[in-house]
């Protein structure tokens, strides 16, 4: 058993994105990943999407609104609920996900990423 420092785990990578797996709890994973940009639209049908920023700013486009957040803000996206994350400036986000989730949801696309790499 070891903690974590998140921070330090963000120096790690420079890839946009590209979740990292920090542990797994539950039949959970903790991830990471830094944004900056527009990520796609998707859903994630049987599952809730937990968001917490941890550096700069994250906005969550749904279809009837848009959710800002904040260092130190979260926000679940409800399981079927389309959404579009997106950045002007580069952010750190924590997300705790289900085991099975596919980043991209129901939208496989170039930011697919099937296999997420372990810190």
């Amino acid at each position: 058993m070891n903690k974590v420092n998140i921070k330090d785990k963000f120096k790690l990578f420079n890839q946009y994105w590209t979740p990292k797996i920090l542990g797994e709890l539950n039949g959970n994973h903790v991830k990471i990943f830094k944004a900056k940009g527009e990520f796609v639209w998707h859903q994630h049908e049987n599952e809730d999407e937990f968001f917490l920023v941890i550096q700069g700013q994250l906005k969550i486009k749904l279809r009837d609104q848009e959710i800002v957040l904040n260092e130190g803000e979260f926000f679940i996206v409800p399981k079927g609920t389309e959404h579009l994350p997106y950045t002007e400036q580069e952010a750190h986000v924590l997300l705790f996900e289900p085991k099975q989730v596919l980043n991209t949801g129901d939208a496989v696309s170039e930011k697919t990423v099937e296999n997420p790499e372990w810190l």
